[in-house]
């Protein structure tokens, strides 16, 4: 299919479709790290090297308007025939491509989690979410005051680095936990992330709940604790009890119902619901909201796992088609009428399935991720883990190529293995050294196996799969190099985030922070959002 086989859509077509809530994604096909540095408020990003592996679980209905687009790449056009072949049946081009919305007058995001973050500062500027300083909960701290510090980030992120004295309670378990770690009246309760978006929405939500403690979020969380000079704390454990007391659950969700009602989130039971996703035009996002582990332990099935907290923060990853419905899953209701509430603000058609009981959470294990047909690899397109290690001892033509990420492949590859992104393929293969067999590499095999269709078109040397990936190769007690050894494409497959980590330089934190409060009048200029606070 050529690029005149595909049709494109305008900037005025998108913000029509975006303005009257047509069901439509508009897909970043770039890596993470360029997307993050200019991209349309709604756009998501779905690399051209993961769209087989995220695309039916991102976009479960096959019918809605997904409009691909890069910044000059050479990437939207491949990614629109891929779509195309995977069964999507309304795949356009961003007309003139990112510059083409630039030229037309469309607003230019960045960072990640646009929306969330935009919607953060507009219920801000709304309800004047009450803040205090690093300097002044440090005083509190120091004065031994009747605080309790409530981290709304995951857990990992809270692990890494927390506030003094903090607490992990992750984004939607505030509203159910909060009177049990605060009991008294007169404790107060300070929330944190660690920029400003979930402190500001945990804060919020305290406050539209009626909880009675005074409630403020730490102003701009461990970036700002960070650039007050203050010491943040590494390694902490400190989670909530698991088991609540009824009465305290049961206040819990009559409060949350008021909030959601108030939002406009409609409501329906498992047998209504069933009806609801057998609408074929309709996108259907269905999320359990609990926490990781309580999904593991049982769920709806079909329900994908989304904590609330991170819900709300990363709707753009979660449900890249705006206009899409999307229902809730939780067993004691809080954490979904919390949630939803939320997302409703968002605009979102949301729904919270009422009165689940755990005899209905049936499906166990993590969530799964659904995938096309695997291309069919004869067993000479393959190679085990054993052939292959012995290969390496025997057989200097050969050259590793690993499609993992960068993360895991700095964390461990098999020594000799060339990082290279797969978007970039085509291109970085003439780079390497030249060799008679080239062996596909990645987690678990599967990229690999997409992947190797695409190089021996480019290819007149043999190409071979590593059956089952690095994982494999790990369980035979193969061993693994790690660090930046043979780096072939650039690692922008994930932007590094200002907020994360330990080691960030303090000119980009508060770049990260200036932003964030220029992101209203961002909004006022764009004028797609369809956002409301109540």
């Amino acid at each position: 299919m050529s690029v005149t086989q595909i049709p494109t859509l305008s900037y005025p077509d998108i913000r029509y479709a975006l303005l009257n809530r047509y069901e439509i994604a508009i897909l970043d096909v770039r890596e993470e790290a360029p997307f993050a540095e200019a991209h349309p408020l709604f756009a998501a990003n779905l690399p051209w090297s993961k769209i087989e592996t995220e695309v039916y679980n991102r976009i479960p209905n096959k019918d809605p308007f997904l409009v691909v687009y890069d910044d000059g790449e050479g990437l939207a056009v491949p990614a629109a025939k891929k779509l195309i072949n995977l069964g999507y049946s309304n795949v356009y081009l961003l007309e003139g491509g990112l510059d083409g919305w630039r030229n037309a007058g469309g607003e230019i995001f960045r960072d990640v989690n646009s929306p969330s973050k935009a919607f953060g500062e507009l219920v801000e500027s709304k309800r004047h979410t009450p803040s205090l300083s690093a300097a002044e909960v440090q005083q509190l701290i120091d004065n031994k005051e009747d605080i309790v510090v409530m981290d709304v980030r995951r857990f990992d992120e809270y692990n890494t680095m927390s506030i003094p004295t903090g607490i992990s309670v992750p984004g939607a378990e505030l509203v159910l936990r909060a009177r049990e770690l605060a009991p008294n009246v007169t404790t107060k309760i300070i929330v944190n992330c660690a920029g400003r978006t979930r402190s500001i929405i945990g804060t919020q939500s305290l406050i539209n709940a009626g909880i009675p403690n005074s409630v403020a979020a730490l102003r701009n969380g461990t970036i700002g604790w960070t650039l007050a000079g203050q010491q943040l704390e590494q390694g902490q454990v400190r989670r909530f009890a698991e088991e609540i007391n009824n009465t305290i659950a049961s206040e819990a969700l009559q409060f949350s119902r008021k909030v959601a009602d108030l939002a406009g989130v409609k409501r329906t039971n498992l047998k209504l619901f069933n009806t609801l996703i057998a609408q074929a035009d309709r996108t259907n996002y269905c999320f359990d909201v609990r926490s990781p582990e309580e999904y593991a332990a049982g769920h709806l099935p079909g329900f994908i796992s989304a904590p609330g907290g991170q819900l709300v923060q990363e709707t753009d990853h979660y449900a890249p088609v705006r206009g899409a419905r999307v229902s809730l899953a939780d067993d004691n209701g809080t954490r979904a009428n919390m949630t939803a509430s939320w997302l409703a603000q968002m605009g979102w058609d949301v729904y919270v399935i009422d009165d689940i009981t755990k005899d209905d959470l049936t499906e166990t294990g993590n969530s799964k991720t659904l995938l096309p047909p695997l291309p069919e690899l004869d067993d000479s397109q393959l190679i085990s883990a054993e052939e292959l290690f012995l290969s390496l001892q025997e057989i200097n033509d050969i050259v590793l190529i690993d499609l993992g990420t960068a993360k895991e492949y700095i964390n461990g590859h098999i020594p000799g293995s060339w990082f290279v992104l797969r978007s970039q393929l085509d291109f970085r293969i003439k780079e390497l050294p030249f060799a008679e067999s080239y062996v596909l590499i990645s987690p678990d095999g599967i990229s690999a196996s997409f992947a190797l269709p695409e190089l021996q078109e480019i290819t007149q040397s043999k190409v071979l799969v590593l059956d089952g990936g690095t994982k494999a190769w790990t369980d035979k007690k193969f061993k693994l190099k790690s660090g930046e050894t043979n780096i072939a494409s650039p690692m922008i497959d994930r932007y590094r985030r200002p907020y994360e980590g330990t080691d960030n330089a303090v000119e980009a934190m508060q770049a990260y922070l200036d932003w964030e409060y220029g992101l209203v009048d961002q909004l006022d200029r764009d004028g797609t959002h369809g956002f409301f606070v109540i």
